[in-house]
């Protein structure tokens, strides 16, 4: 797979998360849902910190705004490390496999960066009103924009029975947590490369019958 392959991948990709995320934030109040089947649900949440929802300022002793901003600028740095990874990906003529890995992970790593880095400058809020782009009142500044999420799977929501022991009685509901498409790039990258780890990284010509014959040549002993 070559750049310019990667980079239609790319685009294709930001081009469908980046409008089905203006589309909610201009179209729904935060919270707002809409039922498609009963297993799948558009509904419209920000995320302000990491994945489902995690903050630094949980786990460290500082303010929501500088967690925020930490996490913002290690995305940017992680998009970096990320973006050289699939250009010496490319560069390197690897498999397929892993160039198509590691689009996905990029466009959607760049899909949230987006929304980090810019949502808070060109949306006002969400609360109980629909946001407008290009507000003249935004909700934050640049770095401190809110991920939009939407995708929701609530493939089960049920109630453990009663005679199960701590959680007799609970709701119980799977699939929890909302995404987007960004996240939903990110995961089959991911996906790709735990799956099928081998042929991603498959080193050039392994298994090619004219290369092993090559390779034959070269190690039989010479008269």
């Amino acid at each position: 797979m070559n750049l310019k392959k990667s980079i239609v991948l790319i685009v294709l990709i930001l081009i469908v998360d980046q409008w089905s995320k203006i589309y909610i934030k201009t179209n729904f109040e935060l919270g707002e849902s809409v039922d498609v089947f009963n297993w799948f649900k558009i509904l419209f949440i920000e995320n302000e910190g990491a994945a489902w929802g995690a903050k630094l300022s949980d786990v460290l002793p500082i303010s929501d705004a500088a967690g925020k901003l930490v996490l913002t600028i290690f995305r940017l740095f992680a998009i970096i490390g990320i973006g050289y990874w699939l250009f010496d990906v490319i560069r390197k003529n690897s498999s397929k496999t892993l160039t198509i890995a590691v689009s996905l992970i990029f466009a959607g790593a760049l899909g949230n960066i987006l929304d980090s880095v810019f949502y808070g400058l060109i949306f006002n809020d969400s609360y109980n009103e629909v946001a407008t782009l290009f507000s003249d009142e935004p909700y934050g500044k640049v770095f401190y924009g809110k991920v939009v999420d939407m995708l929701y799977f609530p493939m089960v929501d049920t109630t453990w029975p009663d005679w199960i022991p701590f959680v007799g009685g609970n709701n119980f509901r799977f699939f929890e947590p909302v995404f987007n498409v960004a996240d939903t790039a990110i995961s089959t990258g991911v996906g790709i490369l735990l799956v099928f780890n081998k042929r991603a990284f498959k080193k050039i010509g392994e298994n090619d019958p004219n290369v092993v014959q090559e390779d034959l040549k070269e190690s039989a002993p010479k008269e």
